[in-house]
């Protein structure tokens, strides 16, 4: 049985996939496989993929029969996946050589259900390092005790799935599994989750994942209603938190978090279409108004004055009832 399974999945990225597989090729090891989905590509990455089936040690090919998103696809490989390890890659990002062996000896010398990790942001030429926002390295702890302080960074505000391995164990339990069908914002309720429920974690300082900003067919480039699924992604974080034990004492780093997000969105409204960001208002405002208002007045009384004012004047939005009903938040 594998040791480590790494799940990539690949959507439209035919001028990044070469270089992602190549990375691969430099992290194999006999005991590794390498789960590829294909997220039914309409390029030519699924020829590169097919090459890759053959040439890649380990390589494992999946193809979806729709596109589904990259929550789904990494669904797919999550229960296709035999090794006691898991890990991710996006298919236009890459590895420095050998850097899967480090991190398996991390999580296997410490011996906790995840690890978490640094990276390196490449955006054109240049380089930057981002680090897990949690100061103890090294250590294993309980991962609920790095969800606060509400007003500072944390490593829950570090969603990236693929900076990190999980044990087999978190599977078993259904906490590696993505909300299905997300679009966009699909690490935020999956990090919670691991968060609030796992048991142990640690944090290393391992650099080794080369992950590419400004790629014009991310989500994160296009402005169309795709984009507005961070709505469903943090009402999911809203509703689960709220049913924690301590939800009283966490719910008000989700509401910030979650109101942070919308301001960004609304900050930069004008990529979206017209169509689009009249949606966006509108589902803006429902949101605010399903929140814990007790909470949410006092986080935005805590934001920024420049903040809180778009917060309010978009609450003031008319809205349908029923939209603000819809997976309305009982504390």
């Amino acid at each position: 049985m594998p040791k480590l399974s790494v799940i990539v999945p690949f959507y439209n990225v035919q001028q990044y996939a070469p270089d992602t597989l190549t990375s691969l090729r430099s992290n194999a090891r006999e005991d590794f496989e390498f789960i590829l989905v294909d997220d039914c590509s309409t390029d030519a990455t699924s020829d590169i993929l097919t090459r890759a089936e053959r040439e890649l040690p380990g390589a494992v090919l999946v193809r979806h029969e729709k596109n589904g998103g990259l929550a789904t696809a990494r669904n797919t490989g999550i229960d296709k996946a035999r090794g006691d390890y898991l890990t991710f890659l996006d298919g236009d990002d890459w590895l420095a050589p050998g850097y899967f062996p480090r991190l398996l000896a991390a999580i296997e010398q410490l011996g906790c259900d995840f690890v978490r990790t640094d990276h390196v942001q490449c955006t054109a030429r240049a380089r930057s390092i981002h680090r897990v926002p949690h100061g103890r390295r090294g250590t294993v702890m309980n991962p609920r005790e790095a969800i606060l302080p509400a007003d500072r960074s944390t490593s829950v505000d570090y969603a990236y799935a693929w900076a990190g391995v999980y044990h087999r164990r978190l599977v078993d339990r259904g906490l590696l599994h993505f909300t299905d069908g997300l679009r966009t914002a699909e690490d935020r309720p999956w990090i919670w989750k691991l968060h609030r429920e796992a048991d142990t974690f640690a944090v290393v300082g391992l650099l080794g994942v080369y992950y590419r900003r400004g790629v014009a067919s991310s989500l994160t480039q296009i402005g169309d209603v795709r984009q507005l699924d961070f709505i469903r992604a943090f009402d999911q974080v809203i509703e689960e938190t709220a049913r924690d034990a301590e939800g009283e004492k966490l719910l008000p780093k989700a509401v910030r978090t979650y109101c942070a997000i919308m301001t960004h969105h609304l900050g930069s409204i004008e990529r979206f279409e017209p169509a689009v960001a009249r949606k966006l208002r509108s589902l803006c405002a429902a949101a605010l108004r399903r929140m814990p208002q007790d909470v949410l007045a006092e986080v935005m009384d805590s934001m920024d004055v420049q903040r809180a004012s778009a917060l309010r004047r978009v609450r003031r939005r008319p809205v349908a009832a029923r939209t603000v009903a819809a997976r309305t938040v009982a504390v």
